[in-house]
Order: C-alpha cells, then sequence, then structure tokens
C-alpha cells in the first residue's frame, strides 16, 4: 500500500543527467515511484507504507545532492522560495568577473597585432582566475560526481576546460610557449602539424564565459518561465477587514477562519472564497478566468479568493480558507503539472543518462585517431575538446519542463488548468468531442420566454397569477416563471392554500382565484380544467420545439399557456465552429427527446446527437465511441458527468459544476464559456509541438555538431558559445507560449443568449 505522493526540493543539480541520476537512484528503493524534474528542481515520490521521507532524502544526500521535504501546507512560501535572486545573481557577479578578465585574453591571442613580448604571461595571469574561480561551479560538480563514480554535463564542461589549461600551462613552462617573443595566430578551423607552442588559455576562459552566459541566461527563462505561477499566488489579499462584535479588525489574510464575516470594500480584494451575506457589487474576476466582464453578485451569491470588487461595499462569509480556496486549488493544480514528465520527456531522460560516459569516451578516440594519422598533438587534443564542450546535453533536460512551465502557467491566467503533462498528448490524439448539454452548451438555468392567454384571457394575468403561484415552489422551472412574471408584471400577490403535486404541478389560491399551473393531463383530471383549440396548439409548437409548456387555469379553464426554456450560451455556438476548426467532431449528449435535442444541437450547428441517455448510460456513451475506433474528449460539469469525465480520452470539466467532475477529468475550465474548451486544445497542442520543436532542435544541434568536432573541424571557443546558447535558444522559445492568445473574448450581450430546446412539458413547483 503507497502512502500519498511527496515533493523534494533537489538541490546541486546542474543538467539533466543529474536529475536522471537521482530519479535512478530513488526508483532502485524498494517500492518507491520518482519522477525528478530538472527545470522545477522537484522530485516527485510515492512511498511504500515502511519507507519515510526521510528514506529518500538520504537516498539523494547519498547521491551528492541536497533534499528537503517541501512544506505543502504552504505553497505560497515554496513558490517565494523558487523566485529567490539568489542564484541569478551569483550567477551575474560571477559572470561579469570573467568576462572582464577573459575579454583582453582573447582578443590578444586572436589579434596578432595585440601580441608584445611576454603577451602570454599576462593572459595567464588573467585567464587563472576564470579558470579557476568562474569555473569553480563545474569543477565542484564534476567532483562531487566523481566521488560518486557519475558523470554529467558538468564533467564534460570541466574537463574541457581543465585540458585547454593545463595544456597552456606545460606549454608555458616546458615547452617554448614562454619564450619573449612567441606569437600566436587564431583560426575557426583547426590546424594540423602544431607543436608545443601553441596555448589554449583563450579557449579555456571564453569557453568557461560562455557557459556562464548559458547558465546566466538559462536561469532568468526558468524564473521568468514560472513567473504565472508566482503571479498566481501572489493575486490573493495580504489583510482582511474582519467584523469583530460588530466592529471592524483588520487582520492577516492568514488569520481568517471558515464561518468570520469580513467587509470588501470598492477597489479591494476578495480575501477568500465566501459567500455574499449583504451589499451588491460587480467583481471583477478577470485574473482567475480570463473573462473580462464583470460578474454582479448579490446576497447569497458566492465569490471567489483574489476577485476584485468593482462597484459597492459587500459583507462576506468566509466559506473556504487557506488551501481550500479556488486559488489555492489552482496554483497547486498548476505546479503539479509542472513538476511531471510528458512521455516525450522519457526518451531524452534516457539518453541524457548515457549520453556523457559516451561523449567522454568519443573524446579519447577522437584525440587518439588523430594522434594516429599523424596529425599532430595539437589537432588532436583541440578535436577531443570541441567534443566534450559541444556534446553537453543541456538542452535535451530543458526541453521539456520549460515548455511545461510556460504552457501551464498561461493557461492558469487564462483560466485553463492542465492537470498532468500526459495530458498534451491526448489533446494531439483527440478527434471527437463529447459535449454535456445542460451547463455546457447551455446555461442550466430556465428562463420564460412566451406566454399566450385562451380568448377572453389577458397575457398579463395568466403571467401574474401563475407567477405568484409559483413563487412558492423551489423547482428550477417555478423559479423561472416567478422571475421572469416579477420582471414583467412587478410586484406579485400573496397565494393562500399552496398544495404541490409531486411531477404533476401547483395550486393555490390567488387574489380570490383558485389557481392550477402544470400538465395539462393533470389540470383535466384533478380540476376538469379543459385546454381549447387554440392553446392546444400553442403546446403542440412549444413541444416541436423542445420547449417546457405549463398550463395556467382557474375558474374552471384552462386560461394560458407559460412556455420556458434552457438558454443556449451565447457564446457556444462560435466554440462548436472553433472545435471543427481544430478537426474535432462535436457530438451533443443529453436525457432529453431527440427532437428538443435536435433543436439545440441545430441553433449552435452540431451534426451528431446522442439524446435521451440516462446520466449513468454517460459512461457506455463514450466507451461505444472509444470501441468504434474514436478518440473522446468529453466536456462537462455535473456530478453525473464525472464518471464519462473519467473514462474519456481527455476529460474536460467546466469549473462552474461540481468538485467531483473537476476532479476526474484531464482539464479544468475555470469559466463556464465553451470557447475556453477550445482554447485549451489550442494551448495543450501549442505547448506539445512547443516540446517536440526543442527536442527536435536539440537533437539535431548534436547530431550535426558532434561529427564536425570529430573530424577537426569545430574550434573549442566556437564549440563553447554554440553549447551555450542551444541551452538560451529551447528555453527561449519555450518563453514564446507566453504570447498564446485566447478565442476571442470579448463579451457577448446576453439578450443574444438564445431560449434553447427543452424537454416534453414537465410540471412546476414538484
Amino acid at each position: 500500500m503507497s502512502q500519498p505522493a511527496i515533493e523534494l526540493e533537489i538541490g546541486g543539480m546542474t543538467c539533466s543527467s543529474c536529475a536522471a541520476r537521482i530519479e535512478k537512484k530513488l526508483n532502485r528503493m524498494p517500492g518507491v515511484e520518482a519522477s525528478v524534474n530538472y527545470a522545477t528542481e522537484r522530485a516527485k515520490v510515492r512511498l511504500p507504507e515502511g519507507t519515510t521521507a526521510e528514506d529518500a532524502v538520504a537516498t539523494v544526500e547519498a547521491t551528492g545532492y541536497t533534499a528537503r521535504l517541501r512544506q505543502e501546507a504552504n505553497p505560497a512560501a515554496a513558490v517565494e522560495a523558487a523566485a529567490e535572486p539568489d542564484e541569478t545573481s551569483s550567477l551575474r557577479h560571477r559572470l561579469i568577473v570573467s568576462a572582464t578578465l577573459a575579454a583582453p585574453v582573447v582578443a590578444l591571442s586572436m589579434i596578432a597585432p595585440l601580441q608584445f613580448d611576454n603577451w602570454q604571461w599576462l593572459s595567464l595571469t588573467l585567464a587563472a582566475p576564470v579558470v579557476v574561480w568562474g569555473a569553480w561551479p563545474f569543477h565542484r560538480a564534476a567532483w562531487v560526481n566523481a566521488r560518486h563514480a557519475a558523470a554529467t554535463m558538468d564533467t564534460l564542461i570541466s574537463v574541457g576546460v581543465l585540458a585547454a589549461f593545463v595544456w597552456s600551462l606545460y606549454a608555458l613552462f616546458l615547452g617554448a610557449a614562454g619564450d619573449p617573443g612567441m606569437r600566436m595566430t587564431f583560426s575557426l578551423i583547426p590546424q594540423r602539424g602544431g607543436a608545443a607552442h601553441e596555448i589554449y588559455l583563450e579557449v579555456a576562459a571564453a569557453v568557461t564565459v560562455f557557459i556562464l552566459l548559458g547558465r546566466y541566461l538559462e536561469a532568468r527563462a526558468k524564473k521568468q518561465s514560472g513567473a504565472a505561477l508566482r503571479a498566481l499566488m501572489e493575486m490573493g489579499a495580504k489583510d482582511v477587514a474582519v467584523l469583530r462584535n460588530g466592529a471592524e479588525v483588520r487582520i492577516p489574510v492568514e488569520q481568517l477562519t471558515v464561518g468570520d464575516e469580513f467587509v470588501v470594500r470598492p477597489g479591494e480584494k476578495v480575501a477568500t472564497d465566501g459567500q455574499v451575506v449583504e451589499g451588491a457589487s460587480a467583481v471583477d474576476a478577470s485574473m482567475l478566468t480570463g473573462e473580462p466582464v464583470p460578474v454582479e453578485v448579490g446576497p447569497g451569491d458566492t465569490v471567489v479568493g483574489a476577485t476584485v470588487n468593482a462597484g459597492g461595499r459587500l459583507l462576506v462569509r468566509a466559506t473556504r480558507v487557506g488551501a481550500d480556496t479556488q486559488l489555492a486549488q489552482m496554483a497547486r493544480l498548476v505546479e503539479e503539472a509542472q513538476t511531471g514528465k510528458a512521455p516525450v520527456q522519457r526518451l531524452a531522460d534516457r539518453i541524457s543518462a548515457v549520453f556523457v560516459p559516451i561523449v567522454i569516451t568519443l573524446a579519447v578516440a577522437t584525440s587518439g585517431f588523430w594522434l594516429g594519422i599523424g596529425a599532430g598533438v595539437e589537432m588532436a587534443f583541440t578535436a577531443a575538446v570541441a567534443v566534450l564542450i559541444i556534446a553537453c546535453p543541456c538542452a535535451l533536460g530543458l526541453a521539456t519542463p520549460t515548455a511545461l512551465m510556460v504552457g501551464t502557467g498561461r493557461g492558469a491566467q487564462l483560466g485553463i488548468l492542465i492537470k498532468g503533462p500526459q495530458v498534451l498528448e491526448s489533446t494531439r490524439q483527440v478527434d471527437t468531442v463529447v459535449l454535456d448539454k445542460t451547463g455546457t452548451v447551455t446555461t442550466g438555468q430556465m428562463r420564460l420566454v412566451d406566454v399566450v392567454a385562451a380568448a377572453g384571457s389577458e397575457a398579463e394575468e395568466v403571467l401574474r397569477l401563475a407567477g405568484a403561484l409559483e413563487d412558492a415552489s423551489e423547482h428550477p422551472i417555478a423559479k423561472a416563471i416567478a422571475a421572469g412574471a416579477r420582471e414583467r408584471a412587478g410586484d406579485l400577490p400573496a397565494v393562500e392554500s399552496f398544495t404541490s403535486s409531486q411531477g404533476l404541478g401547483v395550486s393555490g389560491v390567488v387574489g380570490g382565484h383558485a389557481v392550477a399551473a402544470g400538465r395539462v393531463a393533470w389540470m383535466s383530471e384533478q380540476w376538469a380544467q379543459e385546454i381549447g383549440d387554440e392553446l392546444s396548439s400553442v403546446l403542440d409548437e412549444a413541444e416541436s420545439a423542445g420547449r417546457t409548456a405549463v398550463a395556467v387555469g382557474w375558474d374552471g379553464h384552462i386560461r394560458g399557456i407559460v412556455v420556458v426554456a434552457d438558454t443556449v450560451k451565447p457564446t457556444s455556438a462560435q466554440a462548436v465552429a472553433e472545435l471543427k476548426s481544430l478537426g474535432l467532431r462535436p457530438v451533443l449528449l443529453t436525457g432529453d427527446n431527440t427532437r428538443a435535442a435536435r433543436s439545440i444541437a441545430g441553433e449552435v450547428g452540431i451534426d451528431e446527437v446522442i439524446a435521451e441517455v440516462m446520466p449513468e448510460d454517460k459512461v457506455r456513451v463514450v466507451r461505444e465511441l472509444q470501441e468504434s475506433g474514436r478518440a473522446v474528449a468529453m466536456v462537462g460539469d455535473g456530478v453525473n458527468d464525472a464518471a464519462a469525465l473519467a473514462q474519456s480520452d481527455l476529460g474536460i470539466a467546466m469549473g462552474t459544476g461540481t468538485d467531483v467532475a473537476i476532479e476526474a477529468s484531464d482539464l479544468t475550465l475555470v469559466r463556464g464559456d465553451l470557447r475556453a474548451a477550445v482554447d485549451a486544445v489550442r494551448l495543450s497542442r501549442a505547448t506539445l509541438s512547443t516540446i517536440k520543436g526543442n527536442l527536435f532542435w536539440a537533437f539535431a544541434y548534436n547530431v550535426a555538431a558532434i561529427p564536425l568536432a570529430v573530424a577537426g573541424l569545430l574550434n573549442p571557443l566556437i564549440a563553447g558559445a554554440a553549447m551555450a546558447f542551444s541551452s538560451v535558444f529551447v528555453v527561449t522559445n519555450s518563453l514564446r507560449l507566453r504570447r498564446f492568445r485566447p478565442v476571442s473574448t470579448e463579451p457577448v450581450p446576453t439578450s443574444s443568449a438564445r431560449p434553447a430546446a427543452q424537454g416534453v412539458p414537465a410540471s412546476v413547483g414538484a
């Protein structure tokens, strides 16, 4: 039996080979499953019963690195710690000093007119601090790895730099390079037949500077790639005005507890998730959802922490605090996705693990080859050093995690939460998207759309009496009728002797009339109220459109028909068109009858409809589609969608839905806008494409450059620059994902929301 996974913060990793070695050591522990991410410098470890976190930490430390248990209780602290500028500051200082000292060395070595008598000794004086102090991080890491019988990228750099420096010392002190009048020329392509008067101080110094520059730019870029997550965590309010005995007391937000009532003034951030107790306002949630239109809230409505009060004063009761808030849950999902590994990264990890020993062997063989054909020691040495330096597999280790960090971070800014890197592969494979109707394509909220009165009656009176009667019921259809009546007719009269017949209708006395509303058959049987031909045709027309029609009668006659319907979200048609443009086949899934379902499908542009499906049968529908050869994405928001979301190849939960549905999904959309599903697929595919592009260029770079180095066509100076900037290229390419633009989020007027087709006439008030 496994314990919940823990996260370790790893220190001392300098390349993907380090991560691969730590992961290998952890996975050798009995029953342990571990994944180490070089970019985030974290390890996700699942331990069996009887194995503790301390055992895992000890294993990492025995491998030559540092480790500590990450404190889950305070994710913000971990994010802030990761954002500390110590690493970049140290690298920048080391880079500036090394570059200042190395510049004259390179200039003297490459430009013959600058070479005065004994210039080589000045070069040695300037280069020595660069090789010893500037490259010290590489030497230290190489030594630590050597003590554990391992080799990493730092081994290649350290050996290459030290080899160039030691060769120069030999030539200066034991060869002819120390003569006062020694002169040297520079060539991009190494020359055969060199002698012991050649020195490589410029190679040792310049390669160190190039690698330091690459590391510095890489560290900065990695910091930027995590900026979205840090910004997400920093969104929350820092303090809050809590009501204590009727007075406002300002306290740190960490001290809030569930049940506390706090005040949110205009312009302030909502401190935590809660329910409005008093006041009305517009709340700007764009920083969490990407939706630019503020949402109107009033008593009884829920608000989310970190959103901004754009209107009046609100009194809010805290319902979730700390790690339970939506903001904290979003950050946790993003972090989990960034810590994981995409399947495509596994190949890169396996290559990195064996790459360094192969490169060292190749460098020795290269040196032996050139010596064997009589090209001279200098040529052999130059080619071997070039092989060591050009082959460092930095870019391979950074290709996936940096793109994943930027992509998931950008998703969080847009209200798209990607649960794990394996999800990216699924978005590429999916060809069918199943859309649950209620709450996904439609709003899930009934709305009054029509009132028709019989001859001799007035529509306003029909609506007023029906609205007053339905106002006493809690049924969704009843609420829609009551809300529509109040909106059109104003205040509603009181109801006496209210009764409700489950699944049939409601009745009561309103303004001296015995009023009933519900199914026509029930009205006829229970109240002897018959429907005329005129209203009968209205009822048939409503049923044909798939809407819900409610008969209203009093004093022995059915006086009118009230029609209500769910409303299609104003953006659903655009979303369906966008899904089609991505090569996906939309399928509408609903429990409604086929006629009603096809009516909605026609409104939004869906051709394939699966109707009259019971909630428990949704899994069967998804499975049947999969068995027919389709890769299925499912979009839903309710508890009854959870099993289907889990069964699908890609589960997409609308964040406006239930926690159960969100937990079962692969992608969570904080917005209730179906266009966010389009953005989620587009962003996931863009991230996957960036990862594959990074890996291609990293592989292509090594494949193309190593043969050049072996063939003696690559100066170590150029090799150092190329190797350093290959990593910078990969990270910079990943940062392009920050410019990802979603499908238009311009607000659509709510008046354009059309009534959706609904099921056959149902009772109200039941």
